[in-house]
């Protein structure tokens, strides 16, 4: 896929002649903090997660090195330098590469785990880079010569074997002008995702403290249901019925399922143990979830569900233990739930599941340009 206005064949360039590399660090998380005025230090951990494509210090944030650390050699990088994750459980995320596009006057250098790049020979444009090494092209080489078991890793002798397309300086602007966009694109929608959710929880919290109605506790009005453990070895990466288990999301597929549409569900145990989830498909209940189920003619599940919701915190602090953290069936029992007459619990519900709607719709979106962008990284380079 190309822009029509541009034709020729594009160089192939190996990466080690592209790139010239730089010592980096080996500096923990303990030696770095946030918020000084410090040299900033880029950790291998933040291009996993949490730095886009293209790193702007306008906006993307880095910790900085504390007081006695800062290493005797360094090399300040420069915009347009580029960095990879040397290491990964994942072979998709060895070599994952960032781009300096705009250090804001920053000194930043590169730390643990990171391989530090700079086209000193001026062949590329700032902002193409770190989109080529994002590329699926790129990728499925470094597939081929990750090395390790559980941990996968490459070195800067492994870029003598890996090669990039380069384009026309022109037309590398303009792919990644596109590819820029869509990122810029992607965060506003995740901002406007995260606003809807603070406006619907602000609105909740509001609500449910000054409703009106009888006071009971859970088991008064509904069965507290344990899910039951399945081995993960018979669960699948994909499949009708979905696996709850503890956690935010689902632990993986299940060709039956044990819990019935449009249940509640909270998680038992580990760190999301309190988390209240509203399960509009039939799925598994797993051994550390909970389900609320048979619950009772005065009281609507979709009410129950945002007044749940809304004290989500409250219900994460019945957690005991420290290591692996639970929350006992007993205590869950004994949350005080406010239920006011059936139409005003009708016209709650509806309202907060409107904001629901709204956040999923502008989800959807985001995963369209998620999809976007992973459709020009595979077809736009070579």
């Amino acid at each position: 896929m190309r822009f029509p206005e541009f034709s020729g064949e594009w160089e192939k360039c190996k990466v080690s002649e592209l790139l010239d590399f730089y010592s980096t660090n080996s500096l923990c998380w303990e030696q770095l903090e946030y918020d000084t005025e410090n040299i900033s230090n880029l950790h291998y951990g933040l291009i996993h997660v949490g730095l886009p494509t293209m790193v702007n210090l306008v906006q993307d944030r880095l910790p900085n090195i504390k007081d006695g650390n800062k290493p005797k050699n360094y090399e300040l990088c420069k915009e347009g330098d580029v960095a990879f994750a040397d290491a990964s459980e994942d072979t998709n995320e060895v070599a994952k590469a960032i781009e300096f596009y705009n250090l804001n006057g920053r000194d930043v250098i590169c730390g643990l785990h990171t391989i530090h790049g700079r086209d000193n020979k001026d062949r590329t444009v700032v902002g193409f880079k770190g989109y080529a090494f994002s590329s699926t092209a790129f990728h499925n080489q470094i597939r081929r010569i990750a090395q390790g078991t559980k941990i996968y890793s490459i070195s800067t002798k492994n870029f003598s074997e890996c090669y990039i397309g380069i384009p026309s300086k022109v037309e590398q602007a303009k792919i990644a002008s596109l590819l820029h966009l869509i990122d810029e694109r992607i965060v506003t929608q995740n901002k406007i995702i995260e606003d809807l959710k603070k406006l619907k929880s602000a609105i909740s919290e509001r609500l449910f403290n000054a409703i009106k109605g009888d006071v009971v506790v859970l088991e008064d009005i509904g069965d507290v249901v344990k899910g039951k453990q399945i081995n993960g070895e018979f669960l699948s990466e994909s499949g009708k019925y979905y696996v709850m288990n503890g956690g935010i999301e689902p632990s993986g597929f299940y060709n039956d399922y044990n819990v019935e549409a449009n249940t509640i569900s909270i998680s038992e145990g580990g760190n999301s143990c309190g988390y209240v989830q509203f399960n509009a498909c039939p799925f598994w209940s797993g051994g550390h979830c909970y389900t609320i189920q048979n619950t009772t003619d005065n009281v609507k599940t979709e009410y129950l569900y945002q007044f749940l919701k809304s004290k989500e915190s409250e219900i994460m602090k019945l957690r005991i233990g420290s290591g692996l953290p639970n929350i006992q069936k007993k205590d869950l029992a004994k949350f005080k739930i406010t239920i006011p007459n059936i139409s005003e619990q009708k016209v709650i519900s509806a309202f907060l599941s409107s904001f629901e709607r709204k956040a999923d719709v502008e989800m959807n979106f985001v995963n369209l340009l998620l999809e976007e962008k992973q459709y020009l990284l595979r077809q736009m380079f070579i």
